[in-house]
């Protein structure tokens, strides 16, 4: 061969003989490539020798390397290319022409993963799955490895069949309850069949109602749920491919729409601590849930407050003042809730303790007022409903209906202990409060009839004096010739004992306005003057009261 032609072989080698690696020489002694002749020779086989030269040697072989032509492309067989899942062996065949060369298989893109279901040739070019399964579906390749070169088969489809899996119909909008769904009536659903199959499989379902067309797809929608699309509904799912059908099944519960609950109290006269009430939730509605709420807020039982085992009634044990509420019931299914409007209980209590109250002062027990001032009692006390006051006077049948108790002008006849009763008429109560009221004023207990009938009195005692000085005057006049020159004054005076003393008042009507006069030590005369009269001229006259 020309040196031409040995060059050219030389070209076409280089760059695999940059990277041989099993011919690297002691460390001491490293290959170099040289653009210089090179010395070849014939193989066996045809195979063709390159001998590289080594630093400080140049020329001199020092070790050998063969090189082969380029790999072919290898291709890949599998039997059969469709199987069903656990019913089938699968083979798959890698075919080369060149030999010394090693087999690797590669799936899916990645080296394959092998597993007891597989087994491996001693040559590595057969591949075999002794029970095939969904998962081993997909791409397999064979890569056949040579001295510095590595060659890939097209990849090879397998296609397992499988299912149909255990079949679930699920409910959309809807709440499982077990095996049964439960919807609201009037709600629109979709029923959707969950299963794994390959090939897609054909549907079959079977309605509870007449009234819907049989579907044939996974999917189905019913507008507007009713009480007659309650019942089961099945589905059979059925693979043409693996021959196998699997049915299943959903029990479906149409709840109503809930309407509004209603709180229900039997009780109208409702008095505390002598009172127990049962609200009731009442609802058109069966197999709902039933919560209350007081105050807006979720109601805690206790002993006070119990609830029956249902929660439709609740019992007020002891019944307080401040257990009017407001108290509202809830009735709930999964989908729905109403709640009743609230109900405000009427609980009568007292009267509470009584309290009198003053204009001019807070809460006493003593009043002191000036004669002739005002005055206004207020009596008060905690009550429901409002209680009825009456105000009576001691030793007086007067009574006065109200709260308040107004005098104009005090007198002493206002003096007193007042009291003031206070009643609850629906709860049967009634409770006191008394008053001391003192009148001051000028120190005397003269009432207004024991000061009239003082000015009576010297009324009359002044109209018997003007009398008797006119009786005085004639008896002068007449006589004045037998008038003696002594003093008058040096007359004995003596008291008419003899007359009688003055007609006394009835005491059934005026007595009361005298007994707080001094009564006099003796009884009052009457002197007579007399000036030397004759006998047979005068007579005694008495002047009439």
């Amino acid at each position: 061969m020309e040196p031409d032609d040995l060059w050219g072989h030389w070209t076409g080698i280089l760059l695999s003989a940059s990277l041989l690696t099993a011919w690297i020489p002691p460390a001491a002694a490293q290959p170099t490539l040289a653009a210089s002749p090179l010395n070849t020779s014939h193989g066996d086989k045809g195979e063709k020798v390159v001998v590289l030269s080594t630093f400080g040697t140049p020329w001199t072989p020092q070790s050998h390397g063969r090189f082969s032509e380029p790999l072919a492309t290898p291709t890949v067989s599998v039997s059969p290319a469709t199987a069903i899942e656990q019913r089938a062996m699968v083979t798959f065949h890698c075919d080369t022409g060149d030999t010394d060369v090693t087999i690797q298989w590669v799936f899916n893109g990645l080296p394959l993963t092998f597993h007891e279901r597989m087994q491996l040739s001693t040559d590595g070019r057969t591949l075999t799955i002794l029970t095939v399964q969904r998962e081993d579906s997909g791409a397999y390749q064979c890569q056949v490895h040579g001295v510095l070169q590595v060659q890939s088969s097209r990849p090879a489809l397998l296609d397992v069949n499988y299912g149909p899996d255990p079949v679930q119909i699920k409910l959309e909008p809807g709440v499982p309850s077990g095996e049964v769904a439960e919807v609201i009536e009037g709600s629109t659903v979709t029923f959707r069949v969950e299963t794994q199959s390959r090939p897609s499989p054909a549907y079959t379902w079977f309605l509870p109602s007449d009234s819907i067309s049989s579907p044939t797809t996974e999917t189905f929608t019913i507008q507007s749920m009713s009480r007659e699309h309650e019942g089961t509904y099945r589905c059979l799912v059925s693979n043409s491919a693996t021959q196998l059908s699997l049915l299943g099944a959903l029990k479906v519960h149409v709840f109503e729409r809930l309407t509004t609950p209603r709180v229900v109290s039997p009780g109208l006269n409702l008095v505390e601590n002598a009172s127990s009430v049962a609200l009731a939730c009442q609802t058109i509605h069966k197999e709902v849930g039933v919560q209350w709420f007081l105050r807006g807020q979720p109601l805690l039982p206790s002993e006070h407050l119990v609830l029956s085992p249902d929660n439709s009634t609740l019992v007020i044990h002891g019944l307080r003042r401040d257990d009017t509420g407001p108290y509202t019931c809830e009735v709930w299914n999964w989908g729905s809730r109403a709640q009743s409007e609230p109900l405000k209980l009427t609980i009568n209590y007292g009267p509470d303790r009584v309290d009198i109250v003053a204009s001019t002062s807070g809460m006493v027990g003593t009043i002191e007022a000036g004669l002739n001032s005002s005055l206004t009692l207020q009596c008060r006390a905690e009550s429901k409903p409002g209680a009825e006051y009456r105000w009576t006077l001691e030793h007086s049948t007067t009574v006065h209906i109200g709260d308040q108790l107004i005098i104009g002008a005090l007198t002493w006849e206002h003096q007193g202990i007042y009291n003031c009763t206070a009643s609850n008429a629906v709860t049967g109560l009634a409770r006191s409060a008394s008053v001391l009221v003192k009148v001051a004023g000028p120190q005397s207990s003269l009432t207004p009839g024991a000061i009239a009938g003082i000015v009576t009195g010297v009324l009359v005692v002044t109209a018997l004096a003007a009398e008797l000085g006119y009786f005085l005057y004639v008896g002068n006049t007449r006589r004045p010739s037998e008038r003696k020159t002594e003093d008058p004054i040096h007359e004995a005076t003596q008291t008419s004992s003899e007359e009688e003393p003055p007609t006394e008042p009835s005491s059934n009507r005026l007595r009361p306005e005298y007994d707080n006069l001094p009564k006099p030590q003796r009884q009052i005369g009457v002197k007579k003057v007399l000036m030397n009269p004759e006998p047979s001229i005068y007579s005694r006259i008495f002047p009439s009261v």
